[in-house]
């Protein structure tokens, strides 16, 4: 699976919150300054390029949808941070996390009791 770039993930976001839209709609969405109606449209045909995004036409227009779910590009993108950034250890990662940003005992149990329910 391919990487996105910032403006794809953020136009990905919406189609997966939005699930079937046209151009217009996802720009009402983004945040002022809005983006032209050309860039956002080109956006999503590089998506669909990439396999992200599929469309069935509607009238003169389409109605875009995401092909991959929001959770298999997690998963992908989580996978390439530990192997880019951490040599592909989880620990490393989750080690490097707690570090940086202070965590404290309570938040730490919170995640242990997370981690052990989700492998029970």
């Amino acid at each position: 699976m391919k990487q996105l770039t910032k403006a794809e993930e953020e136009i990905m976001h919406i189609l997966w919150q939005l699930q079937k839209t046209n151009v217009k709609d996802i720009i009402a969405e983004l945040p002022e300054p809005k983006p032209a109606y050309n860039t956002v449209s080109t956006i999503v045909r590089i998506l669909e390029t990439k396999g992200f995004v599929d469309y069935e036409k509607q009238g003169k227009g389409h109605l875009y949808f995401p092909i991959v779910q929001k959770h298999e590009y997690s998963n992908q993108s989580i996978n390439t941070l530990v192997d880019n950034y951490f040599q592909g250890s989880f620990k490393s990662m989750v080690s490097f996390f707690v570090k940086k940003n202070d965590v404290d005992l309570k938040d730490m149990e919170s995640i242990l009791k997370e981690i052990n329910k989700n492998n029970s």
